[in-house]
C-alpha cells in the first residue's frame, strides 16, 4: 500500500480560499464524505476538533495535517487542499498555513499507519512540499506524491540504519494519538542527525505499536537518550544513561538542540526506581534464566500486598496491647479498631498468593494466562480439592504450592493457544474471552484439586509424628529445633501449618513442656524474615535495588511473627533463602528450649512479651538465629553486579 492508494482525485483541491481555520476543517471533512470514506461525517469532525483542542496540528512551514482515529471512518483515507494565500491554523512558527492534509484512521488501524508514517516524513522536506504547493493539477500533485515516496523508499528496502551495531544517539518519539506528530519528530531527529554527522536511531510509538525498538545492547552502548514525547513511554531500560525528556514539539522543531545537549554530555544520568522488563525476547536466553524472569514477574507484583497487609496486621497486634487485651487465639482483633486493622490486612494478605501465581503465569502465557495463574494461586493457599472444593478442612499448599499453580498453569495455557491456532480464523474473536478462560479454569481447578490432597497427607504425617515426638521430655530440645525449623520451610504451607498446629494444639494442656514448644515454633516463624532484614541491611550487594529497599520493612514483621514477609525472597531465591532460614530458625529454637523458654500465647511477637517466660534468653536466642541465618545467606547468594 502507497500513500496514493489513500489519496483519491476526488479527495484533492487545489487553490482554496478558506477564511479561517474551522472552515478549511469543514472542506478537507466534505472531501473526505465525497470520496465514502466516512460512515459519520459529524462524529468524525468532533473527534479532528478534539485533537485540535489538545493543540494545533499544523506543525510550520506553511503545513499542517489535522487527524483523528474514529469509529466513524470507514477505510484508512487522506484528503488534501492547497491555500495560496494561506490560512490561519495558530501554527507554532506563526506563518499561515498554505497545505494542508487530513488523516482519517480507523481505531483498529495498522498497516496504514506505515504509510502515513512515511508521508509525516516527507512533509519534513521543504523542497517536497513546496512542490506540492505549487502544483497546477490533481494529477501532478498525486505525481509529485508518488515520486517522492519512491525516492525515498525504493522497493521496501531495509532501512538504511537498520542494519548498524551502534548509535551516539537514541531517541523515543511519541504523541497522543500516535499518528503525525510522532514520525515527524522521528524524521526530524533523524535528518538532524544526518546533518550533524551523529548515527542516531529513533524509536516510534505509534497507534501501531512501538516500531524501530531500541535494543538492550544499543541502549547500553549509546552517549545518551532523547524521549520526545506527549505521553508516557517505558523509561527503566535508560537506567543509568543520560535521558534527555522534552514535548514532542521540540522533537519537530528544535532537533539540533536536541541532539547536541547529549553530544555535548549538558544532560543528567536518569536512575530509575524500577527493575526494566527486556525490551526484546533473545534467543539465546537460557531455560533458567526465563524460569528466573518469569518467577520476579510474580514476585514483584506480590511485594505490596505483603508489605502493606503485614503492616496492617502489625498495627492490630500494637492496637490491642496498647489496650491491655488478653493474649490468647483472638489477640490482635479484640477491640474493634485492631480488629479492622486485621481484618484489612488479611484481606491484603488474602491476595498475595493468587497475585504470584497470577503473575508467574501470566508473564509465561501473557494475558490468558492471569486467570489461570490467580485461581491456582487461590487453590494452594485454601487447600480446595476434589472432596472438599470449599477447603473446610484441608490444608493449603501454601506458597510452593502457588509457585507450582504459576509455572504449570502458564505453561499449559501457552500449549493451549498454540493448539487454538489450528482453529478457524471465524473463531479468534471468542479465543480470549471463553475458550482460553474456559478451558483454563478447567486445566487449573483439576490440577490444584489433585496436588492440594497430597499436601493434606503429607500434613497429617508430620503432625502425628510430631505429636508423639513431644510426649517424651528427653526429646524436647531436638523437637524444638524441628518445629521451628519447619516454620521456616514452605512459610505457610503444610510443614509450617503442621509445625503451628501442633504446637497451639498443645498449648491446652498446660503443661510446661507444651508452653517450650510454643515458645520454639513462634521464635521459628520469627527469624525468617528478621534474617533477611538484616541480610538487605549488611550485605546490600546480595539483594537488588528492590529487594534492599523492602528489606526494612521484615524487621516489623519479623518482630510481629509473620512469616510471611519472607516469601518473597523465598520465592525469588528459594535454594538459597529456605535452607538459610531452616538452619537460623532451627538454632533459635533449640536455644529457646535450652534455655527453657516458654509462650503461653498462640501468636503476637513481640507484642506478647508479657507471656514469655525468661525473655530475655528468649529475644537472645532469636538474635542469634537471625544472624545465623544472615551469615548463611550471604555465604549462598551470588554478589550482584553494581
Amino acid at each position: 500500500m502507497r500513500i496514493t492508494d489513500l489519496l483519491k482525485k476526488q479527495g484533492v483541491l487545489l487553490g482554496e480560499t478558506p477564511k479561517s481555520k474551522e472552515e478549511a476543517i469543514d472542506i478537507l471533512v466534505s472531501l473526505h464524505e465525497k470520496c465514502g470514506n466516512l460512515s459519520d461525517v459529524s462524529a468524525f469532525k468532533d473527534g479532528i476538533l478534539k485533537r485540535e483542542e489538545m493543540g494545533t496540528t499544523a506543525i510550520g512551514m506553511e503545513v499542517a495535517i489535522p487527524h483523528a482515529k474514529s469509529e466513524a471512518v470507514k477505510h484508512p483515507a487522506l484528503t488534501a487542499i492547497t491555500v495560496p494565500d494561506g490560512v490561519d491554523y495558530g501554527a507554532p512558527d506563526g506563518n499561515d498555513c498554505k497545505l494542508i492534509f487530513m488523516i482519517a484512521a480507523t481505531t483498529d488501524g495498522d498497516v496504514h499507519l506505515e504509510v502515513l508514517a512515511r508521508l509525516m516524513q516527507m512533509l519534513m522536506d521543504e523542497a517536497f512540499t513546496s512542490q506540492l504547493k505549487a502544483a497546477k493539477s490533481v494529477e501532478e500533485f498525486l505525481q509529485i506524491i508518488d515520486a517522492k515516496e519512491t525516492e525515498k523508499f525504493p522497493d521496501e528496502v531495509k532501512e538504511e540504519k537498520g542494519e548498524e551495531k551502534g548509535y551516539r544517539v537514541l531517541a523515543v518519539t511519541a504523541c497522543p494519538t500516535g499518528i503525525a506528530h510522532t514520525y515527524m519528530a522521528a524524521e526530524a531527529l533523524a535528518k538532524a542527525g544526518e546533518q550533524l554527522g551523529v548515527s542516531i536511531k529513533v524509536e516510534t510509538n505509534g497507534s501501531g505499536g512501538s516500531k524501530n525498538v531500541l535494543t538492550a545492547e544499543e541502549i547500553a552502548n549509546c552517549d545518551g537518550i532523547i524521549i520526545a514525547a506527549d505521553k508516557s513511554v517505558e523509561t527503566a531500560r535508560f537506567d543509568g544513561k543520560p535521558v534527555y525528556s522534552t514535548k514532542v514539539a521540540d522533537g519537530i522543531h528544535k532537533p539540533e538542540e536536541l541532539i547536541n545537549k547529549i553530544i555535548n554530555k549538558e544532560v543528567p544520568v536518569f536512575h530509575s526506581d524500577k527493575k526494566a522488563d527486556a525490551a526484546e525476547t533473545t534467543q539465546n536466553e537460557s531455560f533458567g534464566r526465563k524460569l528466573y524472569k518469569h518467577l520476579m514477574n510474580g514476585v514483584s507484583h506480590m511485594l505490596p500486598f505483603v508489605v502493606a497487609g503485614g503492616i496492617f496486621i502489625a498495627i492490630a497486634f500494637l492496637i490491642d496491647t496498647i489496650m491491655g487485651v488478653k493474649m490468647d487465639g483472638n489477640f490482635g482483633s479484640v477491640t474493634p479498631a485492631a480488629a479492622w486493622f486485621k481484618t484489612i490486612g488479611g484481606y491484603a494478605f488474602n491476595f498475595m498468593l493468587p497475585i504470584l501465581a497470577g503473575f508467574i503465569a501470566m508473564s509465561i502465557a501473557d494475558r490468558p494466562g492471569l486467570l489461570v495463574g490467580i485461581v491456582g494461586g487461590l487453590l494452594a493457599s485454601n487447600g480446595a480439592t476434589f472432596a472438599d472444593p470449599g477447603a473446610g478442612k484441608t490444608i493449603p499448599s501454601g506458597f510452593l504450592g502457588a509457585l507450582l499453580a504459576g509455572f504449570i498453569a502458564g505453561w499449559l495455557m501457552k500449549m493451549l493457544e498454540k493448539l487454538c491456532d489450528k482453529l478457524p480464523r471465524a473463531l479468534e474473536g471468542i479465543k480470549p474471552v471463553l475458550i482460553y478462560p474456559l478451558a483454563g479454569l478447567g486445566i487449573v481447578g483439576v490440577m490444584m484439586c489433585a496436588v492440594n490432597p497430597i499436601m493434606g497427607v503429607i500434613n497429617t504425617a508430620v503432625s502425628d509424628g510430631v505429636s508423639e515426638m513431644s510426649k517424651n521430655p528427653a526429646l524436647i530440645i531436638p523437637l524444638c529445633a524441628l518445629l521451628a525449623g519447619m516454620m521456616a520451610i514452605d512459610m505457610g504451607g503444610p510443614f509450617n501449618k503442621a509445625a503451628y498446629v501442633t504446637a497451639t494444639g498443645l498449648l491446652a494442656s498446660g503443661t510446661n513442656a507444651a508452653y517450650i514448644i510454643m515458645g520454639a515454633v513462634m521464635i521459628g516463624g520469627m527469624v525468617p524474615p528478621i534474617a533477611i532484614a538484616l541480610s538487605t541491611t549488611f550485605f546490600k550487594n546480595r539483594w537488588t535495588a528492590e529487594e534492599r529497599k523492602n528489606g526494612p520493612v521484615n524487621y516489623i514483621m519479623g518482630l510481629s511473627f509473620i512469616t510471611e514477609g519472607a516469601i518473597p525472597y523465598a520465592a525469588g531465591h528459594p535454594l538459597q533463602v529456605i535452607p538459610s532460614c531452616i538452619i537460623g530458625s532451627a538454632t533459635a529454637g533449640a536455644l529457646a528450649a535450652l534455655f527453657k523458654c516458654t509462650l503461653m500465647a498462640p501468636h503476637g511477637g513481640i507484642f506478647v512479651l508479657a507471656t514469655i517466660g525468661n525473655a530475655l534468653y528468649y529475644f537472645l536466642s532469636l538474635a542469634i538465629g537471625a544472624v545465623v541465618g544472615m551469615l548463611l545467606l550471604a555465604l549462598f547468594m551470588k554478589k550482584k553486579k553494581a
